[in-house]
């Protein structure tokens, strides 16, 4: 576990020190973990896979368009990806003390540094990513996925998408679907990270 800044492991100082402008503390631990793992040894890059859902699915888009170097698959899990509209959607506004509000010029400033779907840029490699969420998703919307998706196929990038029509936030209704949804995340993993081995 990275117990990167931002969560609440360690208290609310931990996870206020990644608040609004600050948020790329976070990120940047995280590729920190990914660095070191590489620099002992344990993992390279084009082995190293990463999982993540809902605020933790910003983290993953967050890896893919701003250190997509340093793994070599990403699953991206009912994610926040637009930070420009994620406040319109569902339970978005709920969360402007957490991120900001991209209607404010100054807050939109640092937002748009750590929304993916403003930093995807068409030039860049990334690696190989799997988009899943759930069309019921009452916390975060699906259109967060189904835009990323959209422009990422545009530019010709290897991405894959799965949308379970039932379930929550969580995306499954039920434990043969969470064992579904599971299966196609490790499956994944496991066909890109043992390529060449």
């Amino acid at each position: 576990v990275a117990n990167i800044r931002g969560g609440g492991e360690y208290g609310p100082r931990w996870h206020q020190a990644a608040l609004k402008q600050n948020r790329h503390k976070a990120y940047e631990d995280f590729a920190a973990v990914a660095r070191d793992l590489a620099a002992r040894g344990i993992a390279d890059a084009q082995h190293l896979g990463i999982q993540g859902g809902s605020n933790g699915g910003l983290l993953m888009g967050n890896m893919l368009t701003q250190y997509p170097e340093l793994f070599g698959a990403i699953v991206v899990q009912v994610p926040l990806l637009d930070m420009q509209r994620y406040h319109k959607l569902l339970a978005g506004a709920s969360w402007m003390a957490e991120y900001g509000d991209p209607d404010k010029p100054e807050e939109w400033a640092y937002l748009q540094n750590y929304s993916p779907y403003h930093r995807f840029d068409p030039a860049k490699n990334y690696p190989p990513v799997l988009f899943t969420t759930s069309t019921r998703d009452d916390r975060v919307h699906p259109g967060h996925a189904r835009k990323m998706m959209a422009k990422m196929l545009a530019a010709g990038k290897t991405a894959l998408y799965y949308e379970n029509i039932e379930g929550g936030h969580g995306g499954a209704a039920d434990n043969k679907q969470r064992a579904y949804m599971g299966a196609l995340a490790y499956t994944f993993l496991w066909n890109e990270l043992t390529k060449g081995l």
